[in-house]
């Protein structure tokens, strides 16, 4: 399933999946990859892109949704979809007036998803929302520190990511795992190289209403 994109002239993202490669890949995010085992269904990934990381998610049985604001991403997602013999579910929506569904997801995704601090003010919470009691938030993003490299991530210090920003971001989620590493990180042509990085995963407590 996927929901059409507006009328419009498209977006950045847009030209930089225009290619018939795949720009980070189809390979999971090794992060990802490497919890999945936490990870229960139905899942929402923000920023999904080209849906190597819904469709990785989709073969281990679950439900997903992937959200992003590129059509020709998501559209080249549902074709990875559909070679791996699995359905995921795709919105074209811009993340800063997206609002999921408030307690249906056992789990949110975001792998590299860098959005400005005004709009993960207003996402961050609606994110919290989304989650059912006990419900997962697995994000791994670019660290302050990538702003030095040029091994992947935006050369924007407001939206790269650090363990103090994270521990704000998401006040109501308890901290599984925060922490900030180097890694080598090879996704495509992307993200190639040693970087910095910031891993979390956040609970939401299993007694909570909102």
């Amino acid at each position: 399933m996927s929901t059409p994109a507006p009328a419009g002239p498209g977006t950045p993202w847009d030209a930089r999946y225009a290619s018939q490669d795949y720009f980070y890949g189809t390979a999971p995010n090794d992060f990802l990859a490497a919890h999945a085992g936490m990870i229960d269904g139905p899942v929402l990934s923000l920023a999904e892109g080209e849906g190597r990381n819904a469709v990785f998610l989709a073969r281990r049985g679950l439900q997903v949704r992937g959200v992003d604001s590129s059509a020709v991403g998501l559209a080249k997602a549902q074709r990875l979809a559909a070679a791996q013999g699995v359905v995921i579910d795709t919105v074209v929506a811009d993340l800063a007036d997206y609002r999921p569904e408030p307690g249906h997801y056992a789990a949110v995704v975001s792998v590299f998803a860098h959005l400005p601090s005004v709009v993960r003010a207003q996402l961050y919470p609606r994110v919290e929302q989304a989650l059912r009691p006990g419900g997962l938030v697995l994000l791994e993003a670019y660290a302050e520190g990538q702003l030095v490299r040029d091994t992947g991530g935006p050369k924007d210090l407001d939206m790269l990511m650090s363990v103090d920003k994270l521990r704000t971001a998401f006040p109501s989620l308890e901290p599984l795992l925060l922490l900030e590493v180097e890694r080598d990180v090879h996704e495509g042509c992307g993200h190639t190289g040693r970087a910095q990085v910031v891993q979390f995963i956040g609970r939401k407590p299993a007694g909570s209403t909102s």
